[in-house]
């Protein structure tokens, strides 16, 4: 894993135990000798994994291309399958239900204190903070805090790459945290093109094959190649400019792609995200197989830099992994979901090997405005999918199983295991204050949501319960 000529012993002594530029190139350090590179964030929407670096036939070859300059993580997951709760748990490192944002930005959801997200412990250590395109943890983007906010016709790729370009070709003093934010590939898509391969593709793993399922995916394959050229435009204007060797660049997504059991479920599929690493004394070409989550990127940034970590951080620094000095930092993952389109409470815990799910409340069968209108949504509903009655607990064996699809909850062979991972999500649960726990949970005053026996996201909305 680690960069061919970098020791393990100096990969730690140069970033694990210091924080400090020991190891790393003059320019990557303030003139008080304290370890400061650029840092810039690139996410898209609803990506998953089904992208060029993971074996996908999806034409993302500058994603292919960072993740060779750097390190790919094979086991990354959200803390939560849905769009604003997800983001915020990243830039927060706390649970979507410890940081407020319960569900959509734009439904009147958000962060219990914007003061919580990196960019300000950022701001202490030095760092300007820069906004371009996509963000979803505020209705009004102004909210976060951040110090400069480009401007750009809107948030696909189109415009925001060229935006964030602008701001690379001015030759920003360093240190700046660039937060980079592309719509692709949220639906609608665009027209796929003969390049998108709509027949001779593999499709994603939860859906059937049939002419239109494949022309709806050749269409995600569309979006993601606009999006990598986006990505292409950013990474050349941080060569161009002399940034490369002194930028820590994250490029992830914020969960699966929008097809029916992947965005806002809990298998693999929906909570799974692409998550490259790129960057001074990042192993060069590693590939990570530790099971790694959102939660744990705000307090690797911390150790990466040297600098304390704040006090409610929930997840763990990965450095150590990188370094080869841990196999594994945790034992097991979780993830939610309280509200996306609709009201749907569901909690998961995830080993290596083993996930449970659990569903709560009464509701039995599936919340079709929580998957995104589309081709393959049709498809399955006009087969009855709402009608399809639904577990309420759910334990996959990933080794024997990895499409989640044998249920072993009821199996008298799995009975001890079943209950170990009913206890470690209930311990998170108390460890987290979850108030699912106590019942319902609530939305805040304003909140809209969609009525749960609806079918589209699009229908009208209703006000979210708030008491």
């Amino acid at each position: 894993m680690m960069e061919a000529g970098v020791s393990r012993r100096t990969f730690l002594h140069g970033i694990v135990a210091t924080g400090v530029a020991s190891q790393v190139k003059p320019a990557a350090t303030n003139p008080a000798g304290v370890f400061r590179p650029n840092i810039v964030y690139i996410h898209s929407h609803d990506s998953g994994r089904y992208l060029q670096p993971y074996g996908a036939l999806a034409p993302t070859s500058n994603l292919a291309r960072l993740a060779q300059e750097g390190t790919l993580f094979r086991q990354a997951f959200s803390a939560a399958p849905t769009c604003s709760p997800s983001r915020a748990a990243l830039l927060t490192g706390l649970c979507p239900h410890n940081n407020g944002m319960l569900g959509l930005a734009h439904r009147g959801f958000s962060l219990n204190d914007y003061q919580q997200v990196i960019i300000h412990t950022l701001k202490a250590a030095g760092y300007t903070s820069v906004l371009s395109g996509m963000q979803h943890i505020a209705k009004d983007p102004a909210t976060i805090g951040y110090d400069k906010i480009l401007p750009h016709k809107d948030t696909h790729a189109v415009h925001v790459a060229p935006a964030a370009v602008e701001f690379l070709d001015s030759h920003p003093a360093s240190p700046f945290f660039l937060d980079v934010g592309f719509f692709e590939t949220h639906r609608e898509y665009p027209e796929p093109t003969a390049e998108d391969l709509a027949d001779y593709c593999p499709l994603p793993r939860p859906i059937p094959d049939t002419a239109a399922t494949r022309k709806d995916f050749a269409a995600f394959r569309a979006s993601a190649r606009i999006m990598d050229q986006g990505v292409g435009k950013v990474l050349e204007a941080i060569q161009r400019n002399g940034y490369a060797d002194n930028t820590l660049i994250l490029s992830t997504t914020d969960h699966g792609i929008a097809f029916p059991r992947m965005k806002c479920n809990l298998t693999d599929d929906g909570w799974g995200v692409s998550m490259i690493l790129r960057g001074p004394k990042i192993p060069r070409g590693g590939v990570c197989d530790a099971l790694i989550s959102h939660l744990d990127f705000f307090p690797t940034v911390c150790d990466y830099l040297g600098i304390e970590k704040p006090s409610w951080l929930q997840g763990k620094s990965f450095l150590p992994v990188l370094a080869g000095q841990v196999a594994e930092i945790n034992q097991e993952v979780f993830a939610e979901v309280n509200y996306h389109a609709s009201y749907e409470p569901k909690r998961a815990v995830r080993t290596s090997r083993w996930k449970y799910i659990r569903r709560f409340g009464d509701r039995k069968t599936p919340v079709l405005p929580n998957c995104d209108d589309s081709p393959s949504k049709e498809l399955w509903v006009r087969a009855g999918w709402g009608s399809q009655i639904l577990d309420e607990e759910s334990l996959y064996d990933l080794l024997f199983d990895p499409t989640e699809h044998d249920n072993l909850i009821h199996d008298a062979g799995h009975g001890q295991i079943a209950q170990e991972m009913r206890d470690r999500l209930h311990r998170w649960m108390v460890a987290t204050n979850d108030p699912l726990l106590k019942g319902p949970v609530l939305a805040p005053p304003g909140a809209v949501v969609n009525d749960p026996n609806g079918i589209s996201p699009q229908e009208p909305v209703i006000p979210a319960r708030s008491s």
